[in-house]
């Protein structure tokens, strides 16, 4: 380690703690003692250490008593119980508990710096791993979304690209995708981070309120309007206005829309002077505009306005490399929103959601976690605890070869691709027992994740 570890020991004995404090001091250890767990907790309430070496049978606090209050697996320090022949079975109890190993009495000097040096390198990889996993995180986040797909991260560069520009952002998905999320994260890159986002859904206010809750009114404009109000549109002066289901704008409003993005003005309802704004207008639709200016539902001059840059999101059954990243974030913000202690996922559970089709896209995802989390006994959650829908779901077919495609070296890449994929759910991310499961070569299996850009790691459970 690259520094000396700090070690507590734990034992009412006198010269077991003197002994085994001078022994660990020859080998370069940072030495506390205590005389039993009341003291030794009162210790680590204070000042943590990196290990507590604890015999298990005390006076008043015994090592089981301790190891329960500091919290077990969840404690800062790992812990090494002491115990007499008499008390093996207390000790693999401990360890079941929580504890990282034991040692027997008598001990032998060699077996007790066995034990610690076995229980440092543990402690070194769980580090090492926490600081990957973090590096990860940060690594396929971008402004609290989450993806590490190729598809995601040539979405963010896009987004990178054109945040700091005024120009008008349409953002397409399926519904669950987190349109306005995205948006968010256009807003937050942009030069006015510091003024206001303001977010509207086009579709979920009545038409005859909704020109008013965009553009204002002065006072006796309608029968209702005692008072003069100023509209989003001027609430977000200076920001942006993010236009949630553009496509389900009236048509009437949509010219006033288009009048806003030509000549950067409003009018209010019932005013007959226009007012200067400085807005930049984020749009999302589930809608095909072009389909719906076909149809004559949408002025084609205003899609063009709104289509300056396109943004598309895809959805979650296109980059299931992304699943459990986001299952393990959603399992995080439930444990810390429900006060729960569900650590992880079984590799089945995992596997049934990887392969699921997900028309609910992230927000059907989170919405499922926190229902198993809450329904949840133990510590990881079971294909029990999945809604019917993912566990009866059919299974996904082999290769989605689309129409007109007979390429047979594109449709056995795209076959193979999706084998190697399931192999890595199935397994957790093993790939030495994936390879096994698909009958190549581990070296193989090597060359095809690289060839097809596919992390292992994100099938991990």
């Amino acid at each position: 380690m690259s520094r000396a570890s700090r070690i507590l020991i734990v034992d009412d004995e006198e010269s077991v703690r003197h002994q085994l404090a001078s022994l660990l001091q020859l080998e370069g250890y940072e030495v506390e003692t205590a005389v039993d767990g009341q003291d030794a907790r009162d210790k680590l309430t204070k000042d943590a250490v990196d290990l507590v070496l604890c015999d298990v049978r005390m006076p008043g606090m015994g090592g089981m008593e301790l190891l329960k209050a500091m919290g077990g697996l969840e404690a800062e320090s790992a812990f090494i119980m002491m115990s007499a022949y008499g008390d093996i079975d207390m000790a693999r109890e401990a360890v079941r508990a929580g504890a990282s190993d034991y040692v027997n009495k008598p001990y032998k000097n060699d077996e007790v710096l066995l034990r610690i040096s076995i229980v440092e390198q543990r402690q070194k990889l769980r580090r090492e791993n926490k600081q990957l996993k973090q590096a990860i995180r940060e690594q396929s986040t971008f402004e609290k979304i989450i993806g590490r797909a190729a598809s995601m991260q040539a979405m963010f560069r896009t987004v990178e690209k054109i945040a700091e520009f005024k120009s008008t952002v349409l953002i397409t998905g399926e519904s669950g995708t987190g349109k306005e999320l995205l948006a968010r994260a256009i807003h937050m890159r942009s030069p006015r981070r510091n003024e206001a986002f303001v977010a509207i859904n086009c579709g979920a206010i009545p038409e005859n309120l909704l020109e008013s809750e965009l553009f204002g009114h002065v006072r006796g404009a309608f029968t209702d309007a005692v008072r003069n109000k100023e509209g989003l549109f001027a609430e977000a002066d200076g920001g942006t206005l993010f236009l949630d289901e553009i496509g389900e704008l009236p048509l009437n409003l949509q010219v006033k829309l288009l009048r806003v993005l030509q000549e950067e003005e409003i009018r209010r309802v019932g005013d007959n002077k226009s007012i200067s704004v400085d807005v930049r207008i984020l749009a999302a639709t589930l809608k095909d505009l072009p389909e719906e200016v076909k149809r004559g539902t949408f002025r084609e001059d205003l899609f063009y306005r709104l289509n300056v840059l396109l943004v598309k999101i895809p959805p979650l059954r296109d980059r299931p490399e992304d699943i459990p990243l986001l299952v393990e974030h959603f399992l995080s913000h439930c444990n810390a929103k429900l006060d729960t202690r569900v650590s992880g996922i079984e590799p089945a559970a995992m596997k049934m959601l990887v392969e699921y089709a997900w028309p609910g896209n992230v927000r059907e995802l989170e919405n499922l976690v926190e229902r198993a989390v809450i329904l949840c006994d133990g510590d990881r959650i079971t294909t029990e605890l999945l809604t019917d829908r993912v566990r009866q779901a059919p299974p996904p077919s082999l290769a989605q070869i689309p129409e007109g495609q007979l390429s047979i070296k594109k449709t056995v890449r795209a076959l193979e691709e999706e084998l190697i994929r399931r192999a890595l759910g199935e397994t957790g991310g093993n790939r030495t027992r994936a390879a096994k499961l698909l009958e190549i070569s581990h070296r193989t299996l090597l060359y095809k994740l690289k060839d097809y850009s596919i992390d292992a790691n994100r099938y991990s459970t």
